[in-house]
């Protein structure tokens, strides 16, 4: 038939091949089927030994009858590459600096088309204990590299990302190169500023100065193109 159904007389000539002691590839073959299909079909209506035709076609009408019961719906339903997607960027982050857990929440969170996932769900999806999702949790809040939302609906966090993670996450770096900076700059005159130790604290306090002027700058470059 041409939308690949076995018809009456598919199935009278599987009857007939196995009372004549023909294994299910040559049976294929004379029907022009695939292997499968024939060991499918038989397996599923009594096997070689109990396989009757007419009670074969009718139990595949009925089931041709059936209303097929329709997938529950998902907010996440899978996509081709989103595996290998997740796994890139995960490596990525933990070349950044990330600990691999850390990486693997936030990679998570940025794969989904919500961008928003319980602990429960990263637990979930990551297959890891709660204890390493809080605690990667808690080292991305720190970075400003996530945000929490409450689902009052369901009382509980939602660990998520947005296109301002990485404006955040700029500021923070920011604020991390002024604090280095001023440290180094209390140490310069500490040490004092003629002595080599002294000199090599206002090199790099000047150093991170600068890159955290950069970095402001660059924040407030990319914040402009978001309001676009």
């Amino acid at each position: 038939m041409a939308d690949g159904r076995l018809t009456r007389e598919d199935r009278e000539q599987i009857a007939q091949g196995l009372a004549e002691g023909l294994g299910f590839a040559e049976i294929s073959r004379r029907l022009g089927r695939p292997t499968s299909t024939i060991s499918r079909e038989v397996n599923r209506n009594g096997g070689a030994g109990g396989y009757r035709a007419e009670q074969a076609h009718e139990a595949a009408r009925e089931r041709a009858r059936r209303p097929r019961p329709r997938p529950a719906a998902t907010p996440e339903a899978p996509r081709a590459g989103i595996r290998e997607t997740e796994d890139s960027l995960t490596g990525v982050l933990v070349a950044s600096g990330l600990t691999r857990m850390s990486a693997r929440v936030l990679a998570c969170l940025c794969v989904t088309d919500s961008g928003g996932l319980t602990a429960a769900e990263l637990v979930q999806r990551l297959r890891v204990s709660p204890a390493s999702v809080s605690k990667a949790v808690a080292e991305l809040e720190v970075m400003s590299l996530i945000g929490r939302e409450r689902d009052e609906r369901r009382r509980r966090d939602r660990y998520v990302v947005d296109n301002e993670i990485w404006y955040r996450s700029l500021l923070a770096s920011a604020r991390f190169n002024t604090d280095i900076a001023e440290v180094a700059r209390q140490g310069a005159d500490a040490l004092g500023r003629a002595t080599p130790a002294g000199a090599r604290m206002r090199a790099m306090s000047e150093f991170f100065e600068q890159v955290g002027r950069e970095t402001v700058a660059a924040a407030r470059r990319y914040r402009h193109l978001l309001d676009l």
